[in-house]
């Protein structure tokens, strides 16, 4: 099957599709603009950017919306977490601004959790839909090498106390929350 790749940004693209590999997944249309994610929602933001960039390529698409919440701050930064020091702020902007944030928390507060909407539209209007959440905890650190966005402060309940980016590749899609809902779209779509 054939699916356009809706996001933009090249390393989420790639972790998509490592772990789509059953799938013929092509790059985001290079004449489509940004694509304003105007939902209060995870699964809103990733149903409006699929829905574009099926149109635009007229295929099927596959888009995901994921965010970070972390407890002591009311699920915060949540729907916003690719926005959470500004419209165009930095993964580095980003993280400094949580640290920051949770600067005075408690270790047993830092509770937090991953959640991903994966979804593919396809050109009938048809859709499918999977979520993916992992639990964890925000370290008080940035620690690690790999990964993106919070990989390096979230530590999964399931990673031997290691943050996302101390883990390769693979450890990560394993028990991650976008490896989770990733897997389970494509048993759907089987």
């Amino acid at each position: 099957m054939r699916l356009v790749m809706a996001s933009a940004n090249p390393n989420k693209a790639a972790e998509i599709a490592r772990l789509l590999t059953e799938y013929d997944i092509e790059p985001r249309p290079p004449e489509l603009g940004d694509i304003l994610e105007s939902e209060q929602t995870l699964e809103g933001n990733a149903r409006v950017k699929a829905a574009a960039v099926c149109r635009q390529a007229n295929a099927a698409a596959v888009a995901d919306d994921t965010g970070l919440e972390v407890d002591a701050l009311g699920g915060m930064p949540g729907v916003w977490s690719a926005r959470y020091a500004g419209e165009h702020a930095t993964d580095a902007a980003n993280l400094s601004k949580l640290l920051e944030r949770m600067q005075d928390i408690q270790e047993a507060e830092r509770t937090a959790r991953f959640r991903t909407v994966a979804i593919v539209v396809f050109p009938d209007g048809r859709e499918v839909l999977a979520h993916g959440v992992v639990e964890g905890t925000i370290s008080t650190t940035s620690r690690g090498q790999r990964g993106f966005g919070y990989d390096s402060v979230f530590v999964p309940n399931e990673g031997h106390g290691r943050t996302f980016a101390e883990m390769d590749a693979d450890e990560k899609n394993a028990i991650s929350h976008r490896g989770r809902a990733f897997r389970s779209l494509a048993n759907q779509l089987r």
